[in-house]
């Protein structure tokens, strides 16, 4: 079972009373709250990667190469040029700096970097996949994405890497009787192509597209979020470290983890409560109307390849994220995941659709917790000054990893 890395009501409570103002407890005029609250902010803080019961091969050597060659392969696409590396670019942690995604078309969301994200217990801003490896399956059946279908899939696995598809998940069968392509949720000629399957060969090929999605998780499990200045500060014997950071970015930690409480949400070493929020964000003009976790808890319950699902390795104990989640909740409209802050600096624009254009405009967002365009939003408005807007932007460009 995974956890939340960081045990919410402590944080929540902590950060209400150094809000309230803490006396200091040291000589280095820090409260023992708020060393704790900023160690615990600490990438050495971190634990191991959780297993994934789901995933029989989530920590296979083999499957880690097969997936790393599957996720740079744009064969896997509608158009033979659209891989998993087309939005999520290593050299730009994992994603691709737009405000909505792009593969074979355009998406109705920004891309997440995925360092860390072996640490979720629901992935997407809607959070509907609740493993890397279903996550994995969600944008090759995507038609704006990489619009391929299952059984095009099955047939690239086959010619192009059966040698290492067998030496993790065992022999492959015989697709030539099935059609090139087909899929329940691929176009129209390949959708109506797969009701014509028998269901024991719909079985098959899901089968073999549920294990390109662990290989692919097998690889995106090995990707760690880079060390900060901030991380190099924080872990010092000397504490506060002085010459690290700077007066300016060493007070707008104060406030992250004091009055502008921002450690309720963005908390733990990821800088995320992997939980959904409705923060009055406001829609894209021209985009669909996006109810958030309204209904990706709905998906996720829906979804064949989840952990309670045909093709999972867990057994049903073993799913308490799933099995133990609110049934869809309508205060939950418009709730989305909180991003990981490590590196949100050069990783602009910001929110779920791009909507902020860099952090000036997101802290003067949360300042003034504008009402959300749907649903109920969770902010308050903040005393906060301009010096006091500075330092936590200030505070926020040590997040970015050290070069």
């Amino acid at each position: 079972m995974r956890k939340v890395l960081f045990a919410l009501p402590l944080v929540a409570a902590t950060a209400a009373a150094l809000a309230a103002g803490v006396p200091a407890t040291s000589g280095t005029g820090w409260s023992e709250e708020e060393i704790a609250l900023a160690r615990s902010l600490s990438l050495e803080a971190l634990p191991p990667v959780p297993d994934d019961p789901s995933n029989r091969v989530a920590d296979d050597p083999r499957a880690v190469a097969l997936g790393r060659a599957l996720f740079f392969d744009a064969r896997f696409s509608s158009t033979g040029d659209v891989a998993c590396v087309t939005c999520h670019l290593p050299e730009r942690q994992f994603q691709d700096d737009r405000p909505l995604g792009r593969g074979v078309g355009q998406t109705g969301r920004r891309t997440m970097p995925i360092a860390g994200t072996a640490h979720s217990p629901f992935l997407f801003w809607d959070g509907r996949k609740d493993s890397l490896w279903a996550q994995a399956l969600g944008p090759l059946e995507s038609p704006v994405e990489h619009g391929g279908d299952r059984t095009q899939y099955a047939r690239l696995i086959a010619k192009h890497y059966r040698k290492d598809y067998e030496a993790v998940f065992g022999s492959l069968p015989d697709f030539a009787a099935l059609p090139a392509n087909a899929g329940p949720n691929a176009a129209p000629k390949a959708a109506a192509a797969w009701t014509t399957m028998e269901d024991e060969d719909r079985n098959t090929v899901n089968v073999v597209f549920a294990n390109i999605g662990k290989a692919i998780a097998a690889f995106e499990r090995t990707i760690a979020p880079s060390e900060t200045r901030f991380d190099t500060w924080v872990a010092s014997a000397e504490f506060p470290a002085p010459g690290l950071l700077s007066e300016e970015e060493v007070a707008g930690l104060r406030l992250f983890i004091g009055k502008g409480q921002c450690i309720t949400c963005h908390n733990g070493p990821l800088l995320t409560d992997n939980h959904f929020h409705n923060t009055g964000v406001p829609a894209v003009l021209g985009l669909p109307q996006d109810k958030g976790r309204e209904s990706g808890a709905r998906l996720v319950r829906e979804d064949i390849f989840n952990c309670l699902g045909p093709y999972s390795d867990a057994e049903p104990d073993q799913c308490s994220e799933l099995r133990f989640m609110a049934p869809e909740d309508h205060s939950m409209r418009r709730a989305f995941k909180t991003p990981s802050l490590r590196g949100a600096a050069s990783r602009r624009p910001y929110m779920h659709a791009g909507q902020i254009q860099n952090l000036t405009q997101v802290i003067a967002h949360y300042v003034a917790a504008p009402k959300a365009p749907a649903g109920h939003s969770e902010l308050r408005p903040l005393d906060m000054d301009e010096q006091d807007r500075r330092n936590l932007e200030a505070f926020l460009l040590s997040l970015d990893e050290v070069r």
